[in-house]
């Protein structure tokens, strides 16, 4: 039987078992990563990340997620903090500034000397069919039947689709029930990810987010740039403000500018190495 070798990180609380296919040969299938993924049979994790060979010049690696429920996506904030994190961790790369194709696009990485990672996330993307998400035109704000009432979200890609909602108590907000039934609402064609937020000041959110695939995280990357962008965007918070997760906190910068790019900045850890059955 087939080993393979990976390693398991976490970023905020949000895991990932992160595999180098460059150096093995392993095939993904839904069922595989779901076996793996089970945190009592397997190994356990949020998503799987796969490190692989750039498939276009100029650029070092290729970046591949799967979630826990064997659907690839496109992008994962947290993600792609541990992934520049690994491949400086194990000598892939001698480069503090690593450029990385993703489902979505080009993104750039940047690890700092204090070993939290910088990532450029790539400007947001407003329109309905960029998610994609069933609507007239692009608006700030939408309403969104669902659980029998009507709520007002904001849509926004940050390489996946996002729904944000602003909540007066984020530790009280129904993620559970209504992160379930946005994720799945008909008009996300492709599913989408569901953030809470509390602005507690200009500076600070608190935030949670049902996951796509992945039910409620300890943290999610992308869903605080997302989060981040829709508040900026209805002016509820300044150009730079700190996300306070269940998992930890993540930095998010946007200058509210459609084209401008969105900068996150958080921690990456190393969690334990080992080795699975490949069959």
């Amino acid at each position: 039987m087939k080993e393979l070798r990976f390693s398991k990180m976490q970023g905020l609380g949000n895991d990932f078992m992160v595999v180098d296919a460059m150096a093995q040969s392993v095939q993904f299938t839904s069922a595989k990563v779901q076996r793996w993924a089970d945190r009592h049979f397997g190994i356990g994790f949020d998503q799987l990340l796969v490190v692989e060979p750039a498939q276009q010049s100029g650029v070092d690696f290729r970046y591949r997620i799967f979630n826990a429920d064997g659907s690839e996506v496109q992008q994962c904030g947290n993600g792609a903090r541990c992934f520049a994190r690994f491949v400086v961790d194990k000598g892939l790369t001698d480069k503090h500034q690593i450029t990385v194709e993703t489902a979505s696009g080009i993104i750039v990485l940047y690890v700092q000397e204090n070993g939290w990672v910088k990532v450029n996330m790539g400007a947001p993307r407003f329109t309905p069919e960029s998610l994609p998400f069933i609507a007239e035109q692009t608006q700030a704000k939408y309403r969104l039947d669902a659980l029998d009432a009507q709520w007002e979200i904001g849509a926004v890609s940050m390489g996946n689709p996002h729904a944000v909602l602003q909540v007066d108590d984020c530790l009280a907000a129904p993620v559970a029930r209504l992160g379930a039934a946005i994720e799945s609402h008909p008009r996300f064609p492709q599913r989408v990810n569901v953030g809470f937020a509390q602005v507690l000041n200009r500076q600070e959110v608190q935030l949670r987010v049902y996951e796509r695939g992945a039910a409620e995280t300890l943290a999610c990357g992308t869903g605080a740039c997302a989060a981040m962008v829709v508040l900026r965007q209805w002016n509820q918070v300044d150009d730079c403000v700190t996300l306070h997760l269940p998992g930890g906190d993540l930095q998010v910068e946007w200058d509210g500018q459609a084209d401008s790019v969105v900068w996150m900045t958080g921690p990456a850890e190393t969690v334990f190495e080992g080795v699975i059955a490949d069959d």
